[in-house]
């Protein structure tokens, strides 16, 4: 009786990762091709700079990274786990490059049109949520129900940043609850279909869920204090 109810939990857990590995590198790729992968064919601006390459190199990796590790998952256990080193070393160079193109940017003059200092709160609140993810998943690695929910939820918590650049009216708009809301999509979405699947919402996916989405109105409130704006230029002057 264990066995029968297992087996079609892993294959739909299969079919929610393997749709989750083809869908995060296409918003990746739809949200940056204008100004990282297929700059060529837009003639988009040159990079600012080598940080801001070392960025999209660094994140790439780890799009592809997450790729295989879903595809190694089931059938290659111990070469997904051996990849599991190399994504904790890409996990950390993921939040430093990320944190340091992001203060580049605000020395810059802003991202995305607005202003650079309350702005700044957004990627390094993501650098934060997805460190913590991280951190978590692997110190739960050992077990594989716990590890895998959370590194989607890692991942998903990087659409943030090519959701806001997709080139839709609404979203250039909207600002951060435009591209909140969107993440929010694709995050309740993958909640939805485990919990149909498993008849019940995993407590990973319950309070992963309601970090993420608390942290959003959260960071929108407090990058409009004084504190906030007082802390994000003496981090900005780190870079200048």
């Amino acid at each position: 009786m264990a066995a029968t109810h297992r087996v079609p939990a892993r294959v739909n857990d299969r079919r929610l990762y393997i749709l989750a590995a083809i869908l995060f590198p296409l918003i990746v790729l739809l949200g940056f091709a204008r100004t990282y992968y297929l700059k060529l064919f837009f003639h988009t601006p040159d990079l600012p700079n080598r940080v801001v390459h070392l960025h999209g190199i660094v994140m790439t990796a780890w799009v592809l990274l997450f790729i295989a590790q879903v595809s190694l998952a089931k059938r290659r256990t111990k070469v997904h786990q051996r990849l599991g080193y190399l994504g904790g070393a890409l996990a950390v160079l993921v939040v430093i490059v990320g944190v340091w193109a992001a203060l580049h940017a605000a020395a810059r003059g802003g991202n995305l049109g607005h202003p650079p200092l309350p702005f700044l709160v957004i990627p390094l609140g993501d650098a934060f949520i997805f460190s913590t993810l991280i951190g978590l998943a692997l110190y739960f690695r050992r077990n594989p129900p716990v590890h895998k929910r959370l590194m989607l939820l890692a991942a998903i918590n990087l659409l943030t940043p090519a959701i806001a650049r997709i080139p839709l009216s609404f979203i250039a708009h909207g600002g951060a609850l435009a591209f909140f809301a969107l993440t929010d999509v694709c995050l309740l979405a993958c909640v939805a279909f485990d919990t149909f699947k498993h008849r019940r919402l995993h407590p990973v996916f319950l309070w992963g869920t309601i970090f993420i989405v608390a942290l959003q109105p959260l960071r929108i409130w407090l990058s409009h204090t004084d504190i906030w704006i007082r802390f994000a230029a003496a981090l900005v002057r780190l870079v200048q």
